[in-house]
């Protein structure tokens, strides 16, 4: 079938559905995860840390999906904006695979695994960032001016504090980064997105 025989309308529901499986395995991944350590506490020593991102990345999944009801202005659907789109999605399903492997044998804690595995999970997660600004683009200039500077401030903050996350080990940083990413994205949220309709 050929997609301009189909309008806007009819396109969105099929890639929301598409695009809702992929962000419903990266929840499942994270909820899998929390059960697992609730029914297996002593199995590796907790990381603060690792469960605050566990949180952050739960919250990011929910803003995701309710931030995609904004595509269905979109007017011109083609394959490369799908595409995009699912993209988007697998890397936020990947990140909640990093903070819950499949397995952990050849780690003793989640600290230990975090910090060994931080270049790839703070460099997919400045990547969600970038696509972000496109992904906020295809909802139309209007919606893209709508958070004014301070989003585009803000994308280029985390870009670079996920920079410094990727080559540091400190402790201290690690902690006071995922609290301020936590409490800035609940305040991001609530200011922007709080609202009915």
């Amino acid at each position: 079938m050929e997609t301009d025989a189909v309008s806007s309308t009819q396109i969105y529901p099929h890639i929301r559905i598409v695009m809702g499986m992929v962000v419903g395995l990266a929840v499942a991944r994270l909820l899998s995860g929390v059960a697992r350590i609730i029914q297996h506490p002593r199995q590796y020593p907790l990381y603060p840390v690792h469960l605050a991102w566990v949180a952050s990345l739960l919250l990011m999944l929910v803003h995701f999906w309710w931030w995609e009801y904004g595509l269905f202005k979109v007017e011109s659907w083609t394959f490369g904006v799908y595409l995009f789109i699912i993209s988007y999605a697998v890397v936020l399903f990947l990140l909640c695979a990093l903070l819950f492997p499949d397995s952990m044998w050849d780690y003793q804690s989640y600290e230990e695994f975090f910090l060994a595995r931080r270049a790839w999970f703070f460099g997919l997660l400045a990547s969600t960032y970038l696509l972000d600004i496109v992904d906020t683009l295809l909802k139309g200039t209007a919606h893209f001016a709508r958070f004014g500077n301070e989003y585009m401030v803000r994308t280029v903050l985390f870009v670079i504090l996920c920079i410094v996350a990727v080559s540091t080990r400190n402790r201290v940083f690690h902690a006071a980064f995922v609290a301020f990413a936590l409490i800035y994205q609940i305040s991001w949220i609530w200011r922007l997105f709080d609202t009915p309709g």
